[in-house]
């Protein structure tokens, strides 16, 4: 993928299932009374991220945070510590109108060119036509795992919650607690699984107009700016892994043994429940649009864990 020059360090119709009758809310991530390590959730920015470029695109509006994007610059912020297993969630309220090559990520990503990554990558469109939202997951430096969905509402109009849910068993893809993805670790097949890497919390406004709107045909225009994606609700429920500690003495930290049990390793996590799998099988099947694991193009060989994915 492409990223904007100055953010290049921090950037390597139909009712939804969750609504139906008798079913328990799929929030089912918070286990009470086990142990919550090192840092406590928060509702504010300045306690968990700070700007990371272009200063002069952030504007803050009481509780909330805006990014702005013009013609000189987009904008990001970056979590202040890096993280090891636990959950992220972010609210955001998208560029409305005309935000045809624009995107808006955000994503976790740990350093180095074997880094791992996960990615919300929100797609801009001509007025009228619906944001695209693409996931992708990076482990050891390797992408090219890319799902597209449109949405089952205006993403502009309020603000809705994203999430990361990340333990040793899975990484879930959350839009307001509905799983929209599942990467499994599935290392008993020889295929890697991001678990060692401490990974930031990171997100920013860019202009991606070679790639972002049908393919680069549909350019940014610029009579429009500033496009403004806004954000509230910042919330870390996870392992704080300090710089200084090597990674695999974070991985012993930030998992569970017989002195210490945290919420991301209970067995009820370890995969999703059978209200979570109903609404991921119908986001995949009235929202997905583009999955890596069918493009044969791309693919002429079925990639390894599409074999063994369930989802």
């Amino acid at each position: 993928m492409t990223w904007p020059e100055e953010g290049r360090r921090w950037c390597l119709s139909k009712k939804p299932i969750g609504e139906e009758i008798g079913y328990k809310k799929a929030s089912v991530y918070l286990f009470v009374g086990l142990l919550m390590v090192v840092l406590v959730s928060s509702a504010k920015f300045d306690d968990l991220y700070q700007t990371s470029w272009a200063f002069d695109h952030v504007q803050y509006d009481g509780d909330t945070l805006k990014l702005n994007l013009d013609n000189y610059s987009g904008a990001g912020f970056a979590s202040k510590s890096k993280y090891l297993f636990g959950k992220v969630s972010i609210q955001i309220k998208l560029v409305g109108g005309d935000s045809a090559g624009t995107v808006t990520a955000f994503y976790m990503s740990s350093d180095g060119p074997n880094h791992n990554e996960f990615d919300f990558e929100f797609l801009g469109n001509t007025t009228g036509e619906p944001y695209l939202v693409q996931t992708n997951v990076y482990v050891n430096g390797v992408g090219n795992r890319e799902q597209r969905l449109d949405l089952w509402f205006d993403p502009t109009k309020e603000f809705h919650t994203y999430s990361l849910l990340w333990n040793q068993r899975q990484v879930v893809f959350l839009v307001d607690e509905t799983p929209i993805r599942v990467h499994t670790n599935l290392e008993h097949k020889g295929i890697p699984f991001p678990k060692d890497q401490a990974m930031g919390v990171y997100s920013s406004i860019w202009n991606a107009d070679d790639w972002a709107t049908q393919g680069g045909r549909v350019k940014t225009d610029w009579s429009h700016a500033p496009f403004i994606a806004s954000y509230k609700g910042f919330d870390i429920d996870a392992c704080e892994c300090p710089a200084s500690v090597a990674g695999a003495d974070n991985a012993k930290k930030c998992s569970s043994s017989a002195e210490k049990r945290f919420w991301w390793d209970e067995p009820t996590l370890s995969e999703l429940n059978v209200h979570q799998s109903h609404q991921l099988m119908w986001v995949r099947a009235n929202h997905l649009i583009y999955d890596y694991c069918t493009d044969t193009s791309r693919f002429p060989a079925i990639p390894t864990e599409c074999v063994h994915h369930r989802h």
